[in-house]
């Protein structure tokens, strides 16, 4: 499909197509042209200009300013490999150096320049993005795995013994914090404030401002106590680089990689959740052995992608891409959500997608998300221990009842109510289990002893006892002692691990 080529950059309406048959009004700006942050249902809009104009089409972002959508799976991924065409680079966007786009456009602080990796190209790029990965590169990921079970046993002590929860505001919300603050290295920063703050300022309210500044400060904190004193933990390894990052440059790599990673782990957590509980197809499976979490975590990357769209590519020189000529200092939205749905490599969105990474959830490129596997450890982990803990746990409405937020860049869940049978809270050194505590096994080792429940050493004494029954009354010492020291050899078979079960503990984090 080549349709004719629009030019979201000119201001001449000539330039640009009329109103499609049909379409209805709400939504369209000049030209006809939809705009994106008036649209009720995102997915449906991205099929209808599919439909209209194929992988690329022309839209409209807030007061109107022009950008590209790039709808296409093959034509994000060009678009994100080929930096000698395409930048993050905002200062050549032709609408910011054209004043359409004012100081306080809505989506400036996701476009405006800075002086981070992921706007920055050539060798500059190189210095900050290589002590960004060498830090990351630092994090013992078996050590990180039993962090995140440690607080996961925290998180689910809070709520196990209520019977219910809020997994949005109570589990999905905190854990990937928690899990941050290690990383970066400011553990005793993390509480309910730290989560409200990061949360209010990704939601961009009346009071994000605030509580931005409130996370910066943490993060000040950080990098100043880091600078006198560094220890084994991202933010000092991000200062003793030989990039030789400044203080400004190490807060905001800092800033970016909190930000970014906890609001894509915790979209991914809420999403794989719900997948687990609504299709009964994730949980059979799950139970039956025949798909791991992991695996369940990818098929919710291709369905659901953290980010629907990210901000932003800029044509460096004149080109064309999907068919549609985009000129130099044009922008383009990279669009995960309709990438992973394009039905040239999708044709069948039921199919299982198990096995299968070439989703566009993490990006792709120079600028690929240098902390997926961060984000992947935390929703693996963190989903698998509390399953473990609550095996039973189920949606506490009907589907129907959920809600979500929704902007260009992402979608969220709103609550994730469930219930479960209560459980008490378990030890957070414990690998995550759902075992019954050893009182169980004390009913049949106590009163009438079955004679296969018993050790082979035991046996021969009860048949010694059982011929003299009037004689044992007088003398009751010698026999009732004898079950006593059955219950630690019976109880410390079932804890004990072979070689192959200490392997695997071992290489999980437990």
């Amino acid at each position: 499909m080549t349709p004719e080529p629009h030019a979201p950059t000119s201001t001449d309406d000539d330039l640009r197509p009329g109103p499609p048959p049909g379409c209805p009004a709400h939504g369209l700006g000049p030209g006809g042209l939809h705009r994106l942050h008036e649209a009720e249902d995102l997915g449906a809009l991205y099929e209808q200009l599919r439909e209209q104009h194929g992988p690329v089409a022309p839209v409209l972002l807030h007061d109107d300013v022009p950008m590209w959508i790039v709808l296409g799976h093959a034509e994000n991924l060009h678009m994100v490999r080929s930096p000698s065409q395409y930048c993050r680079d905002s200062r050549i966007w032709s609408p910011l150096r054209e004043g359409l786009v004012k100081p306080d456009h809505p989506l400036m602080p996701h476009i405006a320049w800075q002086p981070i990796a992921s706007h920055a190209e050539g060798d500059e790029h190189k210095r900050l993005r290589g002590a960004v990965m060498g830090a990351i590169s630092t994090i013992d990921f078996r050590s990180l795995r039993r962090y995140i079970n440690r607080s996961t046993q925290v998180i689910v002590n809070r709520f196990c013994e209520a019977g219910e929860a809020e997994l949005v505001s109570q589990f999905t919300e905190h854990l990937p914090m928690a899990v941050m603050c290690e990383i970066l290295g400011m553990p005793d920063e993390y509480n309910d404030r730290l989560v409200e703050a990061a949360r209010d300022a990704l939601k961009g309210t009346e009071t994000a401002i605030a509580s931005h500044s409130y996370v910066m400060e943490a993060l000040s904190r950080l990098t100043a106590l880091r600078r006198a004193q560094p220890e084994e933990d991202l933010a000092s390894y991000l200062i003793t680089h030989p990039a030789r990052l400044s203080d400004d440059e190490v807060r905001e790599h800092l800033r970016l990689v909190l930000f970014a990673a906890y609001e894509a782990t915790t979209n991914l957590l809420s999403n794989v959740l719900l997948t687990v509980l609504i299709d009964p197809r994730f949980r059979a499976q799950l139970n039956g052995g025949q798909m791991t979490v992991p695996e369940a975590v990818e098929q919710s990357l291709w369905n659901e992608p953290p980010f629907s769209t990210v901000f932003a590519y800029f044509a460096k020189q004149e080109t064309e891409l999907g068919g549609q000529r985009i000129r130099r200092g044009d922008g383009l939205l990279f669009a995960p959500l309709p990438a992973n749905v394009d039905p040239r490599v999708r044709p069948d969105l039921k199919a299982s997608m198990q096995g299968n990474r070439s989703h566009l959830a993490f990006g792709g490129g120079p600028h690929e998300c240098p902390g997926q596997d961060i984000g992947r450890s935390i929703a693996d982990v963190g989903v698998d221990a509390l399953l473990m803990r609550l095996p039973d746990v189920e949606l506490d409405c009907d589907e129907e009842e959920l809600s979500w937020t929704a902007s260009i860049a992402s979608r969220h869940l709103v609550e994730l109510p469930v219930q479960f049978a209560p459980k008490p809270p378990q030890d957070v050194q414990e690998v995550p289990n759902h075992k019954p505590v050893a009182a169980q096994r004390s009913d049949w080792q106590i009163g009438t002893a079955q004679p296969q429940a018993a050790p082979a050493a035991a046996q021969p004494q009860r048949a010694a006892a059982q011929p003299q029954p009037v004689a044992a009354q007088p003398q009751p010492d010698p026999v009732l002692p004898q079950p006593v020291p059955v219950q630690p050899p019976v109880a410390e078979p079932a804890r004990r691990k072979g070689v192959w079960q200490r392997f695997l503990s071992w290489w999980c984090g437990y």
